[in-house]
């Protein structure tokens, strides 16, 4: 909560300094804004979904429901999941991103973020030296920061990056338990591995099945829209 609210702070003060509107972030709810949480959190978590069930069919792993469970459980799970979302979402596709944008253009301002959120998350996941997972993790995490910021750029708003931010975390840390706060929902158990040419194919079913759904939905938002709004 500390992270967040100094992000906020340093967010005021970027748009204070650069004598930015603060509406560039469209951080104010209407109907369109909502709209688009749904739709990514649904697309989200429909993605991950596919994703962690076909990881436990191929390796016959046991899934079994957490019986020390409870709603409690499930909501501070949520929260803090989604609490660490906002804080990645306001730094690296809140201000930053925007006047990237503005100095950069879409493209480059894009990629650069991304790259930059890439790169953090060697030293959040603690890789750095181990030169396959920093490559697993930047692909995973940078292809994730170029779709988020184009979520930003075509809606000139964070309610979309957040929602399919926090749709695939949610998925995975409170529904599997692939995360740092232990079992939630569902545990899985297995002793089997996926290796070989199977490993690759699933890397890459992580790697873009969410993309793929998104560049579908991005085609047809700026298809209808004609420009990004976030530079308008």
């Amino acid at each position: 909560m500390i992270g967040i609210i100094i992000c906020i702070l340093a967010t005021w003060l970027l748009i204070k300094i650069t004598n930015t509107k603060p509406s560039v972030l469209g951080f104010k709810p209407n109907i369109k804004r909502l709209r688009q949480f749904g739709l990514g959190f649904g697309f989200s978590c429909i993605a991950a979904l596919i994703y962690y069930w076909l990881t436990v069919w191929m390796l016959d792993a046991r899934l079994e429901v957490n019986a020390n469970y409870s709603i409690i459980d499930f909501l501070e799970a949520s929260f803090w999941t989604f609490r660490s979302v906002l804080f990645e979402e306001l730094i690296w596709r809140g201000i930053l991103l925007y006047l990237l944008i503005k100095y950069v253009g879409v493209r480059n301002g894009i990629i650069l973020s991304a790259i930059t959120f890439g790169i953090f998350h060697w030293f959040s996941y603690e890789i750095l030296g181990n030169l396959s997972q920093m490559l697993a993790v930047f692909l995973l995490t940078g292809i994730a920061g170029i779709m988020f910021g184009y979520a930003y750029a075509l809606t000139g708003s964070l309610y979309l990056p957040v929602s399919l931010h926090f749709g695939w975390n949610f998925v995975s840390i409170v529904i599997f338990s692939q995360g740092p706060i232990g079992n939630q929902l569902l545990t899985v158990s297995t002793s089997n591995q996926i290796e070989g040419i199977s490993s690759l194919v699933f890397f890459l079913v992580q790697l873009f099945i969410l993309p793929i759904i998104m560049l579908v939905y991005f085609y047809f938002l700026r298809k209808k829209q004609g420009k990004y709004p976030v530079l308008e």
